[in-house]
C-alpha cells in the first residue's frame, strides 16, 4: 500500500485541505475535525486502499488500523490543517467544535448514570409485574424493602450527577457532590417548604429529588470557583481554603438562582418534547424510530437522554424515546436474523448471529455498524420496520418507566399498575417490529456475488499452524461486543478479547517484535509467529491524555518473548479522570488469519484465550 497515495486520496473525498479545520489521530484512526461535513464523500472514501471504515461520531473519523502514523504523516506534508491561526477556518472551528463538545459532555454525565438507573428501574418493574400476577403483596414489607432501591437510586440521583459532571470537567467531584448535596438535605428542604430567605433574598420552593439540570448548572459554577481560588490560594491552606471558598460561593448561588434555573430548565424541555408528541402524536413515535439508525449512527440519540430522565423521574414514564428505541431494537436484531439465514457468506452470517442476538437484548451498535449501515437493503428494512413498529407502539399509547435500552430482558420496563394494558401493547409492538424487519430483510436480500466470490473464503477451509494467545493484563474478561467504542465492539479492527483490568501492567502474552508504539504510550503493536499483527489498546479514549500515566518498557524494533513487561500505566489515576480503562487485544490482519476466542474469565495472565490460525494462499 502507497502511504501517500492513500493520503492523497482521503484528503480528496473529505472535501480538501479547505475544508479541514484541524486533524489529528490516535493509534488506529484519524481524527478530522471539518468545516463542512456535506463535502466528504463518503462511499469515494470507503472505496480508497487503507481505509477500513468511517465513523462520524462528534469528531470525523477514519479507520485506518496499524498504518495510521504512516498516513498520518503524509497527510501533513500535503496540507495545514488549521496550524494558521489568521485562517479563517479557526473562526468557523470554534462553532464546530461546540457541538462536538455538548455531545461529548452529554455522554460523559449521562451515560455513567445508565447501570444504577437500569438496575433499580428494572428492579422496580420486575417488582409491578410480580405486583401484577399477585406473586408478591405490594402492601409487604419485602415489596417495599426492595422497591425502595429504585427510590433510593432515583431521589439522589442530583449527587450522582454532580460526580459524573465533576468527573467530567476535572474538579474535585466529591467537593461537588457535597455541594449539591444541600439540595436533599432534610432540615434545608424543611426550611425551603416551611419559607426561607437568604441574604434577604426569598428562597424558592423547588423539589430537587431526581432532578438533574439543577446540579449540572450548580458544578459547572463550582468548577470555576475551584479553579479561581486553586489560583489565588497560597500552596499551603489549598486543601481546606479551596474547597471551603469553593463551597462558601457555590451552595448559596445554587439556591438562590442556579437551582430554580435548573429545575424550569428541565421542565421547559420535557414539556417542548411534549408538546411535540401532543401535537403530532403517535406519527412521531414512528418518524423518531425510523430516524435512531442514523441518530444512533452519529450519537445524536444521546441529547434525548436527559429529556427521558426528567419525564421519567417527573411524570413516571416516557411515551416517545423509549418505545421508538423498542422498535428500533428489535426492527435491528430480526434484520440480522434474516441476513443470517439468506447469507452464504459464513464470515457474515456469523457476524450477523451474534449482532442480532446484541441487538434483541438491547445493544444494537454492532447490527447498525456491523451489518445495517454496509448494505442498503438492509438499511432500508430496517427505517421501513422501525416506522412500522413505532407507529404501532406510538398508536396504542406505550409508555416506558426505566431508562434503559428496551429488550427482551427488559420487557418488564413497560409494566404499568395503571394500565394493564400497556405491557401487552409493548409486546405487541416488539412482535411487529419483529416479523416487519425479518420479512422484509429476508425477501430483498441477496448476497453480494463479489462477497461470495471472495478468494478469503474459499481458502478458509484449508489452515496450518495455531498459535494460543494468552491473556496480556490481569483482570475481568469481557468479550468485544462489551465495549464502549464501536470500531471495537463491532470487530472492525479485527477479533480479540478485551480486559477490565485490575493492575496497570501490560505484559506480552507471547514472543515476537515491537512494531508500532504510539507516542501517548497507550497503545502498541507486536508481530509474532507466521506474521500475526496483534494490537493492544489500553482505555478508551485514552488518547486524549496524551501520554500522561503511561510508560512504555519497549521501542519499536524490540524483541520481546511471552510474559515480558510492555506498558506500566497507573489505572487508578487514568480512572479518576474519568476514562475507561479496559484493555484490548486483537488481531488486526484478518484477512490472513482466522481467530478463535476462548470462553474464560481467567483473571489472571496465564490462560490462552485466543486461537490464531494462518490461512493458506
Amino acid at each position: 500500500m502507497s502511504f501517500k497515495q492513500t493520503a492523497t486520496d482521503i484528503l480528496k473525498h473529505v472535501g480538501g485541505e479547505s475544508n479541514v479545520i484541524h486533524l489529528g489521530h490516535c493509534s488506529t484512526r484519524l481524527r478530522f475535525t471539518l468545516v463542512d461535513d456535506s463535502k466528504v464523500n463518503i462511499e469515494e472514501l470507503k472505496k480508497v486502499n487503507g481505509v477500513i471504515d468511517i465513523v462520524n461520531k462528534a469528531q470525523f473519523q477514519v479507520i485506518i488500523g496499524n498504518d495510521v502514523n504512516e498516513v498520518y504523516n503524509e497527510l501533513q506534508k500535503l496540507g495545514n490543517f488549521g496550524n494558521d491561526k489568521s485562517n479563517s477556518k479557526v473562526t468557523n472551528k470554534g462553532k464546530r467544535k461546540m457541538g462536538a463538545i455538548f455531545l461529548d459532555f452529554l455522554v460523559s454525565v449521562f451515560q455513567p448514570l445508565i447501570p444504577p438507573m437500569a438496575g433499580a428501574g428494572v428492579l422496580k418493574s420486575i417488582l409491578l409485574l410480580l405486583s401484577v400476577l399477585n406473586l408478591i403483596d405490594e402492601n409487604g414489607q419485602t415489596y417495599i424493602i426492595l422497591n425502595n432501591i429504585s427510590g433510593a437510586v432515583f431521589y439522589f440521583l442530583p449527587i450522582f450527577v454532580a460526580i459524573t459532571t465533576a468527573q467530567k470537567l476535572k474538579v474535585n467531584h466529591l467537593v461537588a457532590a457535597a455541594a449539591m448535596s444541600i439540595l436533599l438535605f432534610p432540615n434545608m428542604t424543611i426550611l425551603l417548604a416551611e419559607g426561607a430567605s437568604l441574604f434577604s433574598i426569598p428562597l424558592t420552593n423547588v423539589n430537587y429529588a431526581s432532578q438533574v439540570f439543577p446540579s449540572i448548572l450548580g458544578v459547572i459554577f463550582y468548577a470555576y470557583m475551584e479553579r479561581f481560588f486553586t489560583k489565588v490560594s497560597p500552596k499551603p491552606i489549598r486543601v481546606f481554603f479551596v474547597p471551603m471558598m469553593a463551597l462558601l460561593l457555590t451552595v448559596p448561588m445554587t439556591l438562590l438562582f442556579i437551582g430554580p434555573i435548573g429545575f424550569q430548565l428541565g421542565t421547559l424541555l420535557t414539556n417542548g418534547i411534549l408538546s411535540i408528541y401532543g401535537t403530532t402524536g403517535w406519527i412521531a413515535v414512528g418518524l423518531l424510530a425510523a430516524g435512531l439508525p442514523f441518530m444512533i449512527a452519529t450519537g445524536m440519540h444521546k441529547a434525548l437522554t436527559p429529556y427521558a430522565i426528567n419525564s421519567v423521574t417527573s411524570l413516571g414514564k416516557e411515551m416517545l424515546f423509549l418505545p421508538a428505541l423498542l422498535a428500533h431494537n428489535m426492527s435491528q436484531s430480526a434484520a440480522c436474523f434474516a441476513v443470517a439465514l439468506r447469507t452464504k457468506d459464513t464470515i457474515l452470517k456469523s457476524t450477523a448471529v451474534a449482532s442480532g442476538i446484541s441487538a434483541l437484548f438491547g445493544i444494537s451498535e454492532p447490527a447498525l455498524y456491523g451489518i445495517t449501515l454496509q448494505r442498503k437493503r438492509v438499511l432500508i428494512g430496517v427505517v421501513i420496520s422501525c416506522l412500522i413498529g413505532g407507529l404501532s407502539l406510538g398508536i396504542l399509547g406505550v409508555a416506558g418507566s426505566v431508562i434503559v435500552s428496551p429488550s427482551v430482558a427488559s420487557i418488564s420496563m413497560f409494566v404499568d399498575p395503571a394500565n394493564s394494558k400497556n405491557f401487552i401493547f409493548a409486546l405487541v409492538g416488539l412482535l411487529i417490529s419483529l416479523i416487519v424487519s425479518f420479512g422484509i430483510t429476508f425477501i430483498s436480500w441477496k448476497d453480494d456475488k463479489q462477497q461470495t466470490k471472495d478468494p478469503i473464503n474459499k481458502k478458509a477451509t484449508s489452515t496450518v499452524g495455531t498459535i494460543n494467545i494468552k491473556q496480556p493484563i490481569e483482570g475481568k474478561v469481557i468479550p468485544l461486543s462489551e465495549v464502549s467504542d464501536d470500531v471495537f465492539s463491532t470487530k472492525v479492527m479485527g477479533e480479540g478479547i478485551a480486559v477490565i483490568p485490575s493492575t496497570g501492567e501490560l505484559y506480552a502474552p507471547v514472543g515476537g517484535e515491537i512494531k508500532m508504539v504510539f507516542n501517548t504510550n497507550h497503545a502498541l503493536g507486536l508481530e509474532i509467529a507466521n506474521g500475526i499483527e496483534l494490537l493492544f489498546h489500553i482505555g478508551i479514549d485514552t488518547v486524549q491524555l496524551g501520554g500522561k500515566y503511561f510508560e512504555s518498557h519497549v521501542k519499536i524494533g524490540d524483541k520481546v518473548k511471552a510474559g515480558d513487561l510492555l506498558v506500566k500505566f497507573d489505572l487508578n489515576k487514568i480512572v479518576e479522570e474519568g476514562y475507561d480503562p479496559t484493555t484490548i487485544t486483537v488481531v488486526t490482519n484478518k484477512d490472513q488469519f482466522t481467530v478463535k476466542v476462548a470462553d474464560s474469565k481467567a483473571v489472571n495472565n496465564n490462560e490462552a484465550l485466543m486461537l490464531v490460525t494462518a490461512v493458506e494462499n
